[in-house]
């Protein structure tokens, strides 16, 4: 597999973009732009963030807690801060009891270290959410290789008659036996 194909390929799903932002062993603030980023249970309460294995972040991170901030979509200069384009303007920084946060975001979740895991040239971070901030701020998105922000709303009604309805058949609900996916 060509990696540069694949990492291509990769590209044409658009995601959220986040920083995820902990402290070092010396208590200093730190953090990296992710677009990695995967709600996985909601009983645990469970984040997974991959991080690149040589990446200082990836190892602050093991062990540690953490915040998942999702930037807002004018918020691109703190994304390039924290992917290593530094900027002059003083970062938004605010002081968690379990990790540090950004200010401005979308939306934040902070987590307490669960587990990590292999993920081939990543480390795979589990997160316990312990705290979540969620604001009417768009998010920024990302998608091949840009910046983006969310469009007008295509359909109020999404799940409407949808066997994913989550009223009618996620988390539990009874399905009739006849329903094919």
């Amino acid at each position: 597999m060509d990696p540069r194909t694949l990492r291509s390929t990769f590209g044409r799903f658009a995601t959220g973009v986040t920083v995820i932002t902990c402290r070092t062993p010396d208590g200093a603030h730190h953090g990296a732009t992710v677009t990695a980023f995967t709600p996985i249970s909601l009983d645990p309460p469970l984040v997974q963030v991959a991080l690149t294995r040589t990446s200082k972040a990836a190892a602050y991170l093991d062990g540690a807690s953490f915040a998942v901030n999702v930037l807002a979509a004018d918020q691109v200069d703190v994304a390039m801060h924290f992917a290593g384009r530094p900027s002059a303007d003083p970062l938004p920084w605010c002081d968690g009891t379990v990790a540090p946060s950004l200010r401005g975001t979308a939306a934040t979740l902070t987590c307490r270290a669960h587990r990590t895991d292999d993920g081939g040239d990543h480390l795979l971070f589990l997160g316990e959410v312990v705290d979540v901030v969620s604001t009417d701020r768009r998010p920024l998105l990302f998608h091949d290789s840009a910046f983006h922000q969310i469009g007008r709303r295509s359909s109020d009604v999404v799940w409407l008659g949808c066997q994913d309805d989550p009223h009618t058949s996620w988390f539990g609900a009874l399905v009739p036996a006849d329903t094919h996916y």
